[in-house]
């Protein structure tokens, strides 16, 4: 493992008129996997911050309120990689925008999905983030 400490992941689900939730396949290290848009939390940057940057410079979406609704410990994915992360996932219902793909080296494209029909493989930070939201509750693995 290449730190000593877990490092801070953010998760941003967003979710539509409909229901549906914006994930992409990723690229590169994240490979073949499916996932909400996020990234690594800045030093310095607060969680919104850090939600409101990461979907612009993924989506070019313009998000507003993000709420943190959980927190989870990526154990499957230490198992794998051996990188092993804290998630915090934000919820987002209110946003500006459409998708765009503004980092095509690191996601093939962004779909609209229903969350209880999610395609695989799913990155297991994102899936646990899903299933958060989905039975409401704020923390998985803990």
């Amino acid at each position: 493992m290449s730190s000593v400490t877990p490092k801070v992941g953010i998760g941003i689900i967003v979710v539509n008129d409909s229901g549906k939730i914006l994930i992409g396949k990723r690229k590169n290290s994240h490979a073949p996997y499916y996932s909400i848009p996020g990234g690594h939390l800045e030093i310095g940057e607060t969680f919104s911050e850090c939600a409101i940057r990461e979907m612009a410079e993924e989506t070019g979406i313009t998000i507003y309120n993000p709420e943190v609704i959980a927190v989870t410990n990526n154990l499957v994915t230490y198992r794998e990689s051996g990188k092993h992360y804290i998630s915090v996932a934000l919820l987002v219902t209110d946003f500006n925008g459409e998708p765009e793909l503004k980092e095509p080296d690191k996601c093939e494209g962004w779909q609209w999905v229903d969350p209880n029909s999610l395609p695989y493989p799913h990155f297991d930070a994102s899936e646990q983030s899903i299933r958060c939201y989905l039975t409401k509750k704020f923390c998985i693995n803990k």
